[in-house]
């Protein structure tokens, strides 16, 4: 018997995203003027305010208020209108030192026993539906919203369209786990004022269905667009009315969004969120080792899906445990338990090894704060950074290091993977 199951995302607008927005670019900016900073920064927004919380060790200085307002800018809170923008909103910061008892458990004399920054169980997730190896369900939903951002930033059609938005999209499956179609879309965007209500809902509808999904469904492999062949429920604005949105709408805190961050639903979640957080603490950078280790098993044809759990204790180096669950998907003869055991000969999952292994001490955290820690493209660019080590390299007049982005993404050990198994 077929089943439905859902995924949910929301736009780089929606409040709890500016918040992992504005925690990103205050740990990006930290990191820029000293990689060896600890932080955890949390943000609240609300009608006219950011509240910006935390604690931090650095030997950096950083203007938390000019950093916040031009995260709402590039958002595109920039009208008095929104009740929330970037010129108006009031900025107050809260961020005090890191406590040293924590330090002491993560920064050792040898840097290659650095403990974990705290205790906590992580989880990573890949599977064949996608070719990165992510569910189709977050996928889609975060594709939607990408694609609606792009328009309103060109403003050339749908320029009624504000910054805050959610999808979401409910796959049906047949009983052995094969999609089989699109069963309903979920599009909610928050939009100007119209004059007449009614014609406001018919027109952002029709816009929808003939400027958005077809941009949408064009990008897609013909085996993702098949899904949409047949017909499905489509909700656009259900309430009716959605001018009133953002931080103005709903109050945001960083961390509210984890699902949205990570699978969709899909594989499990331990609790942890990673916007404002150095990789010292492994609910970040733990978890985007175990997404190297799972999507690199399934490349590597060890399994078509997998999840994998970490689990870490404040101030140990080495994990307390590692899981794996194929879900009966496994081509190797070994059980789960066999197989555990051979990833954890192959990955070194010491906080060191990983920050080391995808250079997680680069400003690289901003890109990461919406649509998705996950599944998306490895890519390298170029960042100014206020240090000089071996890496940067000054131009005119100002210091670059060129830095690896979503580095977790990168399919680098499938053939140890192999030769292993």
């Amino acid at each position: 018997m077929s089943y439905l199951f859902t995924s949910e995302s929301v736009s780089e607008g929606h409040p709890d995203k500016v918040c992992d927005q504005i925690s990103d670019a205050l740990l990006d900016s930290f990191l820029a003027r000293d990689p060896e900073s600890k932080v955890a920064c949390e943000t609240l927004v609300t009608t006219g305010l950011v509240v910006c919380a935390g604690e931090v060790r650095t030997t950096g200085y950083v203007s938390v208020d000019d950093i916040a307002r031009q995260v709402v800018q590039k958002i595109g809170y920039d009208k008095s209108d929104y009740q929330f923008d970037y010129k108006s909103c009031a900025v107050l910061s809260a961020i005090h030192s890191q406590s040293s008892d924590i330090n002491q458990g993560v920064v050792r004399a040898i840097e290659e026993e650095q403990g974990a920054g705290d205790q906590g169980i992580m989880f990573g997730y890949a599977c064949k539906e996608m070719d990165n190896f992510m569910p189709i369900t977050i996928e889609l939903s975060h594709i939607i919203l990408q694609e609606l951002a792009a328009i309103r930033r060109e403003g050339k059609v749908m320029t009624y369209l504000r910054p805050d938005a959610k999808s979401q999209v409910t796959l049906q499956y047949s009983e052995n786990g094969t999609p089989e179609k699109i069963d309903a879309i979920v599009i909610s965007t928050q939009h100007d004022d119209f004059d007449e209500e009614g014609k406001m809902l018919a027109k952002i509808k029709k816009d929808i269905q003939e400027i958005l999904l077809p941009g949408v469904i064009a990008t897609l492999p013909d085996k993702i667009k098949k899904l949409f062949d047949t017909e499905y429920t489509l909700h656009v604005n259900p309430t009716g009315k959605f001018v009133i949105g953002g931080p103005h709408g709903d109050s945001g805190v960083t961390g509210r969004k984890i699902i949205v961050d990570t699978y969709g639903g899909k594989g499990a979640h331990g609790g942890g969120a990673f916007s404002g957080k150095d990789p010292s603490k492994v609910d970040r950078s733990a978890a985007y080792a175990a997404r190297h280790i799972a999507k690199n098993m399934v490349a590597a044809g060890i399994c078509d899906e997998v999840l994998v759990q970490l689990a870490y204790a404040i101030g140990v180096a080495q994990p307390v445990g590692i899981f794996i669950n194929t879900y009966g998907t496994a081509k190797v003869t070994m059980s789960d338990s066999e197989i555990a055991q051979k990833i954890e000969q192959i990955f070194d999952l010491r906080p060191f090894a990983i920050i080391k292994r995808f250079n997680l001490k680069n400003p690289i955290y901003q890109e990461t704060a919406s649509y998705g820690h996950f599944g998306r493209d490895c890519f390298e660019k170029e960042v100014e950074v206020f240090y000089q080590d071996k890496d940067t390299y000054t131009k005119e007049g100002k210091t670059f290091k060129k830095v690896t982005f979503f580095g977790w993404e990168k399919l680098d050990y499938v053939d140890k993977i192999k030769a292993a198994f």
